[in-house]
């Protein structure tokens, strides 16, 4: 076979496939080379240093960037080489911010595992450290670059992935620094909140803005109604924070939990994804029939709506009009919900737990305040709320299943598959082929859509109709290649669905965080979409029109999707925002 290549690592003999790596061929062999700036197919540039191996060469090579070549004699452990490793990780420490014990990623840590792993229980060497300040100004991110290591995991995720450019390595030698452009906030930059560069950090350099204190003291007081909703992606991580396998779903736990930590309700925001539907899905139909601009796209992720205002302004007019869920939900507890109550609107504080780091940014929005107040007071990520379950000292593994509460806790399998890439196409497909075929169509599962590939395209013929042409981008870079295409006028679309997260809301940047070690040989994206599809499955009401709770909302309230009172509530505008000089970002 032409196309493989022999090695041997350790005495042992192994074939790879050409192009391979030294520390691909030591996993298939069975080998641990312990890596630390290494993730795969993100960042392999071989900057750490802490996996070198023995190829006979003068000086010992980084594995993560060796080629696999035929005839390669490889050592992975010898005095020399277990040496190399250690003295290379405590010059990595000796200039780190070492505060473990308060650190958002205490036992969650590459560095602290590794620091285990080879040993290390003192360091020889006395770094100078800098005494840099806390950039804490985003509404969702904060950038603390005194446990910054240095691995550029950030930047390519920021820059390669995402094609943001929020944040660069600046400076050289022992002044090198990652930081943002100019040396200015976070908060000032393009950033669009996705979190992604959270979940790539070894340490804890970037963690969320933490609003724990501010749900805390609402809960506390006693003159607020305090409800808190939560995200479909959500009930397949959480699980991850409590030692669950990968993909666990943990509805019933979760809403037990938030439940025990005194809010007054728990409800799904799931029921407003089927709202969304409801109003997107007449949007669309609205737009094809009367000449509307198109293609329509989706408005449910923040980072990416954030993105099209920096990056792509002249297609803001082809954003949906409809908020987000976790906003339509907040508008419909504070105007209806509030009145079939008799509670006082102000009173109801609105917390939302979200698998985003972006939604915090959102909420913040005054675009996004109905009533004169926020939509919704607070968000929270997935981390944040399981933070919180441990603080309460709730075992959160013996918990019985709870149901969300009524009114509001009744949605559709539609709903449930927003977590996903791919899930508000497939939804509102569900609800919009019935809608111009005029009956309930058995065939509901749009797998075309499905998956992790970076944009997919589907055409859905709709007999006696158009055929609808559709677009589902995930990860902004993608985005980029996809919305390209559409504004050079090269791809004709009636419908995009964007997500700014690879892999959608399972993905997003408020997810728990899990190591390289399992990122790099587990596809996070895909495990816990498998759990979202089948609660989707399970569910007996899978389309967003067939939901009792929409049908009764629009009987009492609303009307009908679109109406007078459905566009002051459920529907919002969007702005261009000033961005950096193209040069700026080489792409």
């Amino acid at each position: 076979m032409s196309d493989m290549v022999t090695l041997t690592i350790d005495g042992i003999e192994v074939k790879v496939p050409s192009g391979s790596t030294v520390l691909e061929a030591a996993r298939i062999a069975g080998i641990k080379i312990p890596t630390l700036c290494y993730l795969k197919d993100i960042n392999e540039i071989g900057a750490c240093r802490m996996c070198v191996v023995d190829v006979g060469a003068r000086s010992l090579q980084a594995a993560c960037v060796y080629p696999a070549e035929e005839g390669l004699k490889v050592v992975t452990n010898s005095p020399k080489i277990r040496e190399a490793r250690k003295v290379n990780l405590e010059l990595i420490l000796s200039n780190h911010e070492r505060k473990c014990l308060t650190c958002v990623r205490s036992e969650n840590c590459e560095l602290q595992k590794l620091s285990k792993e080879l040993n290390v229980n003192e360091i020889r060497f006395d770094g100078e450290t800098k005494d840099y300040p806390i950039d804490d100004l985003s509404s969702s991110i904060v950038r603390d670059q005194n446990k910054c290591i240095l691995c550029r995991r950030c930047v390519s995720m920021c820059k390669d992935i995402q094609t943001v450019c929020a944040i660069e390595t600046n400076e050289r030698g022992f002044d090198t620094v990652v930081s943002s452009p100019f040396e200015i906030t976070l908060r000032d930059t393009p950033c669009v909140n996705c979190g992604q560069c959270i979940t790539v950090c070894p340490v804890g350099a970037l963690r969320e803005k933490d609003n724990t204190d501010l749900v805390w003291d609402a809960i506390a007081n006693p003159d607020l109604h305090v409800v808190v909703q939560t995200a479909p992606a959500v009930r397949v991580a959480i699980g991850e924070e409590f030692g669950l396998p990968i993909g666990t779903r943990c509805t019933g736990k979760m809403v037990a939990a938030l439940k025990r930590l005194g809010f007054d309700k728990v409800f799904d925001t799931n029921t407003a994804a089927d709202l969304t539907i409801m109003e997107e899905g007449t949007e669309l139909l609205e737009r094809i029939e009367n000449g509307g601009k198109l293609p329509l796209i989706t408005s449910c992720s923040p980072g990416w709506i954030k993105f099209c205002e920096h990056y792509y302004p002249e297609l803001i007019d082809n954003l949906s009009s409809c908020k987000s869920p976790q906003i339509m939900f907040g508008a419909v507890l504070k105007s209806y919900y509030a009145k079939k109550m008799d509670i006082d609107p102000s009173k109801i504080f609105v917390v939302s737990v979200m698998p985003c780091t972006a939604k915090k940014f959102e909420v913040e929005r005054p675009e996004l305040s109905s009533g004169g107040y926020p939509d919704v007071d607070v968000s929270i990520t997935t981390r944040e709320a399981a933070r919180m379950i441990m603080e309460a000292g709730i075992d959160f593994n013996s918990l019985p299943d709870e149901e969300f509460d009524d009114p509001m806790g009744e949605a559709s399998g539609a709903g449930v598959i927003f977590g996903a890439t791919g899930g508000v196409m497939e939804a509102a497909l569900r609800t919009v082929v019935d809608i111009l075929t005029d009956k309930d169509n058995d065939d509901i599962e749009y797998k075309s859509v499905r998956g992790v590939d970076g944009v997919k395209v589907t055409e859905i013929e709709v007999p006696g109709g158009p055929t609808l042409r559709a677009a589902v981008a995930h990860g902004l870079g993608n985005a980029r290649k996809l919305l390209d295409q559409v504004r050079n006028g090269e791809e004709q679309y009636h419908f995009i669905e964007i997500m700014a997260c690879p892999g959608g809301c399972v993905n997003g940047g408020g997810q728990p965080i899990q190591p390289a070690s399992v990122r790099n040989v587990v596809d996070l994206r895909t495990e816990r979409a498998k759990a979202i599809y089948n609660e989707d499955e399970a569910l007996t009401i899978r389309k967003s029109h067939k939901n009792p709770r929409m049908m009764k909302l629009y009987e009492e309230f609303f009307e009908k999707p679109g109406s007078h009172v459905a566009h002051e509530l459920l529907h919002t505008h969007y702005q261009a925002r000033e961005n950096y000089p193209e040069e700026s970002c080489n792409k």
